[in-house]
């Protein structure tokens, strides 16, 4: 009789266990993550009723594999392009969350008795959020097109961006057993040269490989070579230092940039829900009831945190970041439990042997109990807003809502911002390159040509070679070119200015001189500096069109998944906030104009766009037709917008990001008492005509004024929202300016 191994045992039950928690709690609506841990727990060595896993170290190792797939999956949906898009709001609010719950989730630990090294990995484990958990909620609780929604997608991204450093960080001082400031700099600055490093390089490399191979990418092919590429980073990524799951994060977010991104995360999410189950069953096996019993104080307490502390803390944030009450409340309350990186958290402080046994086991505890509550705490969160918006006193509602509204005000950032963000840039970029090529040719390029009289000779030569279009970049490159000149018209700025120019250039000089001085004696290093210098000068002209050949193959790749349909979150005024709607062949408003449909009088809504296949019509009139399958894209309340889609026979693409084409946006300006507006009408002003953008709101003596009427004349001191073709608004706002 064949004799079948232990492990495929094993892997039977687990998959029977997740096959029949997938059913049930798929039937009682509950989050299968969390059927899953029970699954573990069943099958696991603390319960005895069902047969029990025999090679736990085999499963952990499966397990390991499946927190790869895990960041591998949500690297590609989150993307570097994601993070610069996600705005203030989501950035000042996360930031705030994380830092004020990672104190309270600290002093928690000191006050329970716990060691230094546990209580920060408490922090850090109640610090971040579950992105599953909530996406699935929002889902079912069908409020992915509320303003919300939108807010907390965002804290969401740059969340996992903060989970990573958190590992770093607290992997440091889990090795040191110390919180050392210098290491942990050290280890912060050695994260940030690597991650600039990856990305620069993934994005100039594997757009060209995936295009050069398609032909030959099929799904399987397609799926064999991200899968390596993604072991490949995790291997790398390891052997400098870092965990497997920050290597598997960053190849996501660096294939996440290529137009192979969705058919990637198509292919692998079968993978990745399979390895994702044995993760969290292995989660749920290492649950210890006696031990949960033991420690129920420190669950208990740890819930409180995550359904009173931290929801305040996003408040908080929120509110800083100029959000209203209402929408600042609905974030806090959504955001109130953790997931998958805090497992992943936890369990780096257990493979590390730092952590005591009963901190995974907490974690897990706290995470089922907060997804069960997370539904009830987001419906909760609209009544909770009235009963204290209803007791709060005027003067405090008149100040959050002036608050509020003066955050949003759009200021244009100036050309001297604008030359010293090109600076930094442009100097961590390249010196990040430069410094990698020259480590990389004196350690490993050096001892191939050591055979040879002139190795040292032969290196520098190669190296400079290699070099010369960087240092080029970084001495000389210049974008900005309208907003340099501005700012040497200014006499105030032009030392400055020529200050930073000058500091390009000595910087360049002194990689030049690193290089010789690790080949070379000081004397001959600078003689080398020299002449190297000078070459390069009389070689500019070259180099520079050499140079030029890079940057633009890394910009089609960088820019390569960018279509007419990418998304851009931009502010809108007070409680609006735009989403975008398909209309269905069997809609009522099929064959009728806008001007018909009535849709901004029936609904208060106003269409900023329509998207109808590859063709994009902005700002249209009220003789524009609707056609089937149009993609509308609308800007209106929460309340004007459900009410909307209420009316739709169907509607599909409803996002929690704003769904606006790139050259579209939304602009606010105050009418000056020296402004031509004044004394005019909307119409009369033909502000439309000039911006190719319709007005949506009007601020006037504290009353705010949504779709206001095209006779309604403008006063000094309004407050006006535009909404339309961004650069035409530029140009109107400076014409009003003048």
């Amino acid at each position: 009789m064949l004799h079948l191994p232990a492990l495929i045992i094993d892997l039977t039950l687990i998959l029977g266990a997740a096959a029949a928690v997938t059913l049930i709690f798929k039937r009682l609506k509950q989050p299968v993550v969390l059927g899953y841990i029970i699954a573990g727990l069943i099958i696991g060595p603390s319960f005895n009723l069902f047969p029990t896993i025999l090679e736990t170290d085999s499963i952990k190792i499966w397990a390991d594999i499946g927190v790869i797939f895990l960041l591998f999956g949500l690297g590609l949906e989150f993307s570097f392009k994601r993070l610069i898009k996600v705005g203030g709001v989501a950035i000042v609010t996360a930031l705030t969350e994380v830092t004020l719950t990672m104190g309270v989730g600290f002093g928690l630990g000191r006050l329970l008795g716990w060691n230094t090294i546990d209580s920060l990995f408490l922090g850090g484990i109640l610090a971040i959020a579950s992105t599953t958990i909530i996406i699935r909620a929002f889902d079912e609780l069908g409020v992915k097109n509320q303003k919300f929604a939108s807010v907390v997608t965002g804290v969401l991204v740059i969340e996992d961006l903060v989970a990573v450093l958190l590992m770093v960080m607290l992997s440091t001082v889990a090795v040191s057993k110390t919180f050392a400031g210098g290491e942990m700099i050290m280890s912060v600055l050695k994260l940030a040269f690597f991650l600039v490093l990856w990305f620069v390089s993934g994005i100039f490399f594997l757009p060209t490989l995936l295009q050069k191979l398609r032909l030959l990418l099929n799904d399987e092919t397609l799926l064999i070579v991200s899968l390596a590429l993604c072991f490949l980073m995790v291997a790398l990524a390891t052997y400098v230092g870092f965990s497997p799951a920050l290597g598997a994060f960053i190849m996501g977010s660096i294939l996440a940039e290529t137009t192979k991104a969705e058919r990637i995360e198509h292919l692998l999410k079968s993978v990745k829900n399979l390895f994702g189950a044995i993760f969290f069953i292995s989660v749920g096996m290492l649950i210890d009831p006696q031990m949960m019993v033991q420690y129920a104080l420190p669950i208990f307490a740890a819930t409180l945190v995550l359904l009173f502390a931290k929801p305040l803390f996003v408040v908080f944030g929120a509110t800083l970041a100029g959000q209203p009450l209402r929408i600042a409340m609905q974030s806090g309350m959504s955001l109130s439990q953790i997931g998958e990186f805090s497992f992943i958290i936890a369990a780096l402080g257990l493979s590390l042997n730092v952590t005591s046994s009963f901190l995974y086991p907490i974690a897990v505890a706290v995470s089922v109990i907060t997804t069960f509550t997370t539904p009830y705490m987001i419906r909760l969160s609209e009544p909770v807003y009235k009963t204290i918006e209803g007791r709060l006193p005027q003067n405090i509602k008149n100040l959050l809502a002036k608050y509020s509204l003066g955050t949003q005000n759009i200021s244009e950032v100036s050309d001297w911002k604008k030359v010293l963000r090109f600076y930094l840039i442009n100097v961590i970029v390249f010196s990040v390159i430069i410094v990698f090529i020259i480590i990389l040719s004196t350690k490993y390029l050096e001892p191939l040509f050591s055979g040879y009289e002139w190795s040292r000779v032969i290196t520098v030569m190669v190296s400079l070679a290699v070099l010369a279009p960087f240092l080029w970049a970084l001495a000389f490159r210049r974008t900005q070119r309208q907003a340099y000149a501005n700012v040497w018209i200014n006499p105030a700025r032009r030392r400055p200015l020529i200050m930073l120019l000058f500091s390009r250039v000595l910087l360049a000089v002194f990689y030049i001189g690193f290089l010789f001085h690790r080949l070379f004696s000081p004397k001959i290093a600078l003689m080398g500096v020299v002449v190297a210098s000078i070459i390069l000068l009389i070689l500019s002209r070259r180099i520079k069109a050499f140079y030029g050949q890079i940057e633009l193959r890394f910009l089609t790749n960088y820019h390569a998944r960018e279509t007419e349909t990418d998304s851009k979150v931009i502010p809108t005024p007070w409680d609006t906030h735009i989403t975008s709607f398909v209309l269905s062949p069997q809609s009522p408003y099929i064959g009728k104009t806008l001007f018909e449909a009535r849709l901004r009088e029936d609904f208060g809504i106003n269409i900023a766009a329509i998207e109808r296949g590859d063709l994009l019509i902005n700002i249209p009139n009220r003789f524009e037709h609707l056609y089937p399958h149009d993609n509308l894209m609308v800007i209106g309340t929460d309340e004007q917008l459900n009410k909307f889609n209420k009316h739709l026979d169907d509607s599909v693409n409803e996002t929690p990001t704003v769904d606006i084409k790139k050259h579209v946006a939304l602009h606010q300006f105050t009418v000056g008492s020296r402004s031509p507006l004044i004394s005019k009408s909307i119409r009369i002003s033909k502000i439309r005509e000039r911006s190719k953008g319709l007005v949506v709101g009007i601020e006037r003596n504290g009353q705010r004024l949504l779709n206001p009427e095209s006779d309604m004349l403008f006063e000094e001191d309004d407050k006006v929202w535009i909404v339309g073709n961004e650069k035409r608004i530029q140009i109107l706002l400076k014409e009003l300016a003048d």
